[in-house]
């Protein structure tokens, strides 16, 4: 039993009873192979563009930020961004202070390894991540990385 609205609802027991073309084939059968064919499409191109998670971005500067959900900005050296899992490599991080004589808060750029537990790198989870920008060579982030690394040699 099929239901079909040509301007009521009316009930057809079998096939002999659907309307048909000059072929003899049923136009209700060709019209949902058509539009189930379109919905496979539009899912695997969805799936492609948006779901595959390969494309891995290339950037021009050697170093990016990298802003958080939670709030946080970390510089670092991003692979994979794009990709199911990117890694954060090299990484700074700000940390404020304040002078207790002056009361001015300060900001430093910390890198990131002198934790107690010496990370290397940062694993991070895509969907946390808001926004990547370049951090450009003459910045003043770029400028304390790089006083930052010539402390460490």
């Amino acid at each position: 039993m099929i239901l079909i609205r040509h301007g009521k609802w009316k009930l057809i027991e079998n096939e002999e009873n659907m309307q048909k073309n000059d072929r003899g084939i049923a136009t209700t059968g060709i019209i949902g192979a058509i539009a189930v064919v379109a919905l496979l499409l539009a899912a695997a191109a969805l799936y492609h563009n948006f779901g595959s998670g390969s494309e891995n971005v290339k950037f021009d500067t050697p170093y990016q930020a990298v802003l958080l959900t939670n709030g946080s900005v970390y510089f670092g050296k991003l692979e994979g961004y794009g990709t199911k899992s990117p890694v954060l490599r090299d990484v700074y991080y700000v940390q404020s202070g304040t002078d207790p004589e002056t009361k001015q808060v300060k900001n430093i750029l910390v890198h990131r390894g002198k934790e107690l537990h010496a990370p290397d790198k940062m694993y991070l989870n895509p969907t946390h991540i808001i926004l990547v920008e370049p951090v450009g060579t003459n910045s003043k982030v770029a400028d304390l990385i790089a006083q930052e690394k010539s402390k460490q040699q």
